[in-house]
């Protein structure tokens, strides 16, 4: 296992994500951010089956960062309650975890 997380959230729209993404990588606290969508997503929220077009950011960073992270990602959002979760990643190239590690600050 390494010390390097990818983080889900789900947007509202495409310029949404693209705010979201420049702005966590400027502050280097995400080393990437992949923009996929639309996407369709089908949740349970205020009482009812939502059915809605979303986009769907996928941050890669260090764990240690994820508090920080996860606050930029609910001040910049529109959601009340946004997706932000976090999956190990458990093994990938050195090169590549090298330079995720580099890229996002020093937490």
């Amino acid at each position: 296992m390494t010390d390097c997380i990818v983080v889900l959230v789900t947007v509202s729209s495409s310029a949404e994500g693209e705010r979201i993404a420049e702005t966590v990588v400027s502050e280097h606290l995400a080393a990437c951010v992949n923009r996929v969508g639309p996407i369709r997503s089908t949740y349970f929220w205020e009482g009812r089956v939502q059915d809605d077009e979303e986009w769907l950011l996928v941050m890669k960073t260090r764990a240690a960062g994820f508090a920080a992270l996860a606050a930029r990602v609910q001040a910049l959002h529109s959601y009340q309650t946004p997706e932000v979760i976090a999956l190990p990643i458990v093994e990938g190239t050195e090169a590549y975890l090298g330079w995720l590690r580099k890229s996002t600050g020093s937490f």
